[in-house]
């Protein structure tokens, strides 16, 4: 059998998929902080000498979508050559990723979408598959993090007020050679009480002594850039500054 036609419309259809591929991997990452809690943490995140970020304050400030801005820019830059994003297993509902369905990509699907959401801005969700089928990106639990050590890595860890003191030591003693940590969470929303708060304990034995290459930033209910209703709501259930 001879090879089908395409007609005008497929073709036409195909030009503009492959141009929005091309046109969303050429897209540069300009990042513009709205605040100066923003800014302050931006310069964190592209400043080499702070190898490890943390980030924490209320839903909407921009703690997840400006490490993810901050990681594919690293990326593009070349100065990184993998992004891994990793959190607990645990959630508000809590479930454990081996109760659901298929591989551990997809398990992890429903806690990481926030971050793939930001990815798509820059890579198709075919270029997206290829980046994780030779893992240029890594879904990883954070239990699956013990035992190595990431060179040239951009580290993304989210809801990590979910995490125990155990599992934040074990994560920050994961950077390698060449790599940066970025843990973003709110203390004010954690699973768990605050002697097994992780994201808490460690900020609070950072403020006792000095640090050259950790930074932490503190975010508040008047960094938040979501919809106005959302501060309302925060503040009807009582979570203001």
């Amino acid at each position: 059998m001879g090879k089908r036609r395409r007609n005008k419309e497929e073709y036409m259809y195909i030009s503009q998929d492959t141009n929005d591929q091309n046109q969303r991997h050429k897209k540069n990452v300009t990042i513009i902080p709205r605040s100066r809690t923003q800014e302050s943490y931006v310069d964190a995140l592209l400043t080499s000498n702070k190898s490890i970020v943390f980030a924490s304050g209320p839903a909407g400030t921009g703690k997840t979508m400006i490490a993810m801005l901050s990681a594919i820019k690293h990326y593009k830059q070349g100065t990184i050559d993998k992004i891994i994003m990793t959190r607990p297993a645990v959630g508000v509902d809590d479930e454990r990723h081996g109760f659901l369905p298929g591989d551990l990509n997809q398990k992890m699907e429903p806690w990481t979408r926030p971050l793939f959401d930001v990815l798509h801005e820059y890579y198709s969700p075919k270029e997206t598959a290829k980046m994780l089928e030779e893992q240029i990106i890594e879904i990883s639990p954070l239990a699956f993090m013990r035992g190595r050590t990431f060179k040239n890595a951009y580290i993304v860890a989210d809801e990590m007020q979910n995490a125990t003191p155990n599992q934040m030591k074990m994560l920050l003693t994961r950077i390698g050679e060449g790599s940066k940590i970025v843990v973003t969470g709110d203390v004010k929303q954690a699973d768990r009480k605050n002697k097994d708060n992780g994201l808490l304990n460690f900020m609070q034995l950072v403020q006792t002594r000095d640090s050259n290459h950790i930074e932490c930033v503190q975010f508040s209910h008047s960094d938040i850039e979501r919809h106005p209703a959302v501060t309302e709501v925060l503040a009807i259930y009582g979570d203001n500054d």
